[in-house]
């Protein structure tokens, strides 16, 4: 896999934790000292979140590895369509309760990290063909998510009801990695 569909991929995982970020950010009493610190913290839960669920699937990988040697290019066009093509889905069926404030416990931000970041387990069993970059994705994916929580946040707080689907966005990037990858693969 290139630098760029790895940078791509991160991108496009990082969707439903800016989405979740931005409706955070539009919740939050920005003039509270007591939340000052807190959309750090969610960025900090959800990148190693997000680093953490590739390793596993990964390891889990390993146990099919001459499988996923062969038939990786269609396991990962399968993969990155179902995630993407759930990723839509439920951007457009999920209701967001962004009229309620903000839940800055350390509960709800970790059970926030592991309903955004399931999806991410699959992506592990992408690095089987590829273990010598499997740990510079992983850091790749988790600084992206990171920053892209932070990002979603401060657009949440500064720009106010944000018209941009992100789950939209995310889910189309990872059909057409997808298919990217599919098309190296096989062609």
């Amino acid at each position: 896999m290139s630098i760029f569909t790895i940078i791509l991929m991160a991108i496009g995982l990082a969707m439903d934790c800016c989405a979740v970020s931005v409706v955070q950010g539009l919740t939050t009493d920005i003039h509270s000292s007591v939340n000052r610190p807190r959309p750090a913290l969610m960025a900090l839960i959800f990148g190693l979140f997000h680093a953490g669920m590739p390793v596993i699937g990964f390891y889990a990988g390993n146990i099919f590895d001459d499988f996923f040697h062969t038939y990786a290019p269609w396991i990962a066009l399968v993969i990155l369509s179902f995630l993407g093509g759930k990723m839509i889905w439920e951007s457009y069926h999920e209701s967001h309760e962004e009229s309620q404030k903000a839940n800055w416990t350390l509960r709800h931000l970790l059970m926030l990290a592991v309903a955004t970041s399931m999806d991410v387990l699959a992506t592990g069993m992408l690095f089987v063909p590829y273990p010598d970059q499997l740990w510079w994705s992983v850091l790749t994916i988790g600084g992206i998510t990171a920053l892209f929580s932070l990002g979603g946040y401060l657009l949440g707080v500064f720009v106010g009801r944000l018209k941009i689907n992100m789950e939209l966005v995310g889910g189309l990037v990872l059909i057409g990695l997808g298919i990217k990858i599919w098309v190296e693969g096989c062609f």
